[in-house]
């Protein structure tokens, strides 16, 4: 997911994936401690994601 394709998102597009990453973001955390995810790459990448949509979510307001 790019900046500039989140800049294009209405606010309640961006909160509405914010909530959905950070749910996908436990259930990772939670398979690691399990061990059933083999990339934990996906962590990284969905960290990246909610940080790119907060940074966009701030510069609206």
């Amino acid at each position: 997911m790019k900046y500039q394709e989140l800049q294009n998102k209405s606010e309640e597009e961006l909160r509405g994936m914010l909530n959905e990453l950070r749910i996908k973001l436990g259930e990772m955390k939670f398979q690691v401690a399990s061990n059933a995810l083999k990339n934990t790459n996906e962590i990284k990448q969905a960290k990246k994601n909610i940080a790119r949509i907060l940074t966009v979510l701030s510069g609206n307001k």
